[in-house]
């Protein structure tokens, strides 16, 4: 029996977050990329609240998001969490690989200044 894409997908996004948490003191940072955008956002799992979000979009990136959009995203983050109070994080690549422009969101804020 053949398992779709969104079914693959979905079930190894499950078993990450079985593994994963935020809480209070360090919130999770849920990644999402589309072939349009990319979108991050730091969540209180316990409280069940967003605390901070940023995306390409935002940023002016009209074309598709590249590598470089990817990293201002990561660095506008971290700003953004600083702001808040949130010096450290757990990162939730939501199922996708650790590479391309997930890897330069989570490189970008790292250069921005939180810890995970």
């Amino acid at each position: 029996m053949a398992i779709s894409k969104q079914n693959r997908r979905a079930r190894i996004k499950l078993g990450i977050r079985r593994k994963i948490s935020g809480t209070t003191g360090t919130p999770r940072l849920s990644v999402f990329k589309s072939n349009r955008a990319i979108y991050a956002q730091v969540i209180d799992d316990l409280k069940g609240h967003t605390l901070v979000a940023a995306n390409s979009l935002e940023l002016g990136a009209k074309s598709n998001a590249d590598i470089d959009t990817a990293s201002k995203v990561g660095e506008t983050l971290a700003q953004r969490a600083k702001d808040a109070g949130i010096e450290s994080i757990v990162f939730d690549r939501g199922g996708y690989r650790f590479h391309g422009r997930v890897k330069a969101l989570a490189d970008g804020a790292r250069k921005g200044g939180l810890k995970f």
